[in-house]
């Protein structure tokens, strides 16, 4: 009986050992675990808005300086993707937008649609803007700028910058720039430079009471 008592004791003992040891290696795991870093991909798209390819520019923007920047999470999944194309919804405020000396940030969430086709990667921005204002921006850059894994995720193009050349006829090949406003649609090219960049987001601290 003794020997049996002893023998149980040194089970229990073990099992106690075994179980801490692993809860303890749990521990250590999850203290020691590194996060993946996050990172923010920045678009950029400055240049010349003209000229009217259709409709009659009621905002004025032909001839006059345009700008837009896109601020995107590299973590971001698409809402709707084929083999070549990937549409990615951004929250509001993920882009400012510069054009005619008129400037507003979105207030509700824009479409990013990425094309990759044989002849140029397109990007597709469609924007909402202030006074029933509805811009759609497309950009062609060069082909392969992307690889397929901005199909994925949002990434950076190369190279960058690069040279972006006006559409000549409107919905035809090249950049341009498509508003609606108080019922009439104006369609304008747009040439100058494309770029992007991708920075690591910061790492804050938790707060201490």
């Amino acid at each position: 009986m003794l020997f049996e008592k002893i023998r149980k004791s040194t089970l229990v003992l073990l099992a106690g050992l075994m179980l801490g040891g692993t809860v303890w290696a749990q521990t250590l795991d999850v203290a020691t675990a590194v996060v993946p870093a996050t990172h923010t991909l920045t678009i950029n798209i400055k240049g010349t808005i003209g000229p009217i390819l259709s409709g009659t520019d009621p905002l004025g923007f032909n001839g006059k300086s345009g700008t837009v920047t896109v601020l995107a999470s590299e973590s971001l999944k698409p809402t709707k993707h084929t083999a070549t194309s990937a549409t990615y919804t951004l929250p509001p405020g993920a882009i400012k937008v510069s054009e005619g000396g008129k400037h507003f940030s979105t207030k509700s969430p824009s479409k990013m649609i990425i094309n990759l086709t044989s002849t140029a990667d397109i990007l597709t921005l469609v924007i909402a803007g202030p006074n029933g204002l509805m811009v759609t921006d497309t950009t062609f850059l060069k082909a392969n700028s992307w690889t397929n894994a901005v199909l994925k995720h949002p990434g950076v193009f190369t190279p960058s910058p690069q040279k972006l050349t006006s559409a000549t006829t409107a919905g035809g090949p090249g950049c341009q720039v498509k508003y609606t406003i108080f019922g009439s649609t104006t369609v304008l090219g747009f040439h100058g430079t494309g770029s992007s960049s991708s920075t690591v987001d910061p790492v804050l601290a938790d707060e201490e009471d």
